[in-house]
């Protein structure tokens, strides 16, 4: 499995990049609780699905800020 990159993330709809991050996240916290008890077969994984969170967290920042500046008016 790839990691999304920010194209995708940005492609999704705001419930769905919620979704994608729970899921990103419940992922990334079995794998480490598994690598805490026995080798994994594949450790990069844990840097992929960091990785993957923090593109997706970006992602969300982004789209929260754009609502913001798009519904509030500035007054000279």
């Amino acid at each position: 499995m790839s990691v999304m990159d920010a194209k995708e993330f940005r492609e999704l709809s705001a419930a769905e990049l919620k979704q994608k991050l729970r899921d990103v996240r419940d992922e990334l916290f079995k794998l480490k609780l598994r690598a805490s008890s026995s080798p994994l077969e594949n450790p990069a994984r844990i840097r992929r699905l960091r990785r993957e969170v923090a593109i997706g967290e970006t992602v969300r920042t982004e789209f929260l800020r754009k609502q913001a500046s798009s519904g509030v008016e500035r007054t000279p």
